[in-house]
């Protein structure tokens, strides 16, 4: 048996970066800050995420800097080699499956939409 499941709830750090492909597909990129619930830091732990489909217009509507937001989906590694130095670079990504918007209206510019899953 294998599970590859996340489940984040956290602030947003950037506005949503909406990208559209000629082929019809959306494509929505942003940052997530979670707080550490056992360390003293008050750094977070931040996330890349990334949106699909319908679940990526709803996010580049509703879903603004510092927002409150909860999410599901899976970790994904993206590799490539850098331009540069020529050697292999990973980071990891957080593929969106279901989107929450965990704030009140205001923190959403008046717009509330509990949650969307592209499985819907």
């Amino acid at each position: 048996m294998s599970l590859n499941v996340v489940h984040l709830v956290g602030r947003v750090g950037t506005d949503p970066d909406v990208k559209y492909f000629d082929s019809g597909s959306v494509r929505c990129t942003l940052t997530l800050a979670v707080k550490k619930q056992t360390s003293q830091s008050d750094e977070p732990d931040w996330f890349n995420l990334e949106l699909w489909g319908k679940t990526a217009e709803v996010a580049a509507n509703y879903v603004r800097k510092g927002g409150l937001i909860g999410v599901k989906g899976s970790l994904k590694i993206e590799t490539w080699t850098d331009k540069q130095s020529g050697g292999n670079r990973s980071r990891p990504i957080i593929k969106v499956d279901k989107l929450e918007l965990l704030g009140s209206k205001r923190d959403n510019d008046g717009g509330q939409v509990p949650s969307y899953n592209d499985a819907i």
